[in-house]
């Protein structure tokens, strides 16, 4: 899945103050690992952002993983 996040997430200066979002949008991969943390569901997620897919959930997910066992991600 490490692979597959420059696909799913960007880092962009000027998109967003430059945190990580789901390329193409300006959802940061912070607010779904909040929502995650505070019980939200993959499906209430998806219904209440449709442009996202499970692919962007898992990725979100991949990305907080990583940083939390210390590896940097290069997705800029």
């Amino acid at each position: 899945m490490l692979a597959d996040l420059p696909d799913r997430i960007s880092i962009d200066p000027q998109v967003c103050f430059g945190k990580p979002v789901i390329k193409g949008t300006r959802i940061w991969v912070e607010l779904i690992l909040s929502l995650m943390a505070d019980g939200s569901s993959a499906e209430e997620i998806l219904r209440d952002y449709p442009q996202l897919s499970d692919e962007d959930l898992r990725a979100s997910l991949a990305y907080g993983a990583s940083l939390a066992a210390g590896h940097f991600v290069d997705v800029a």
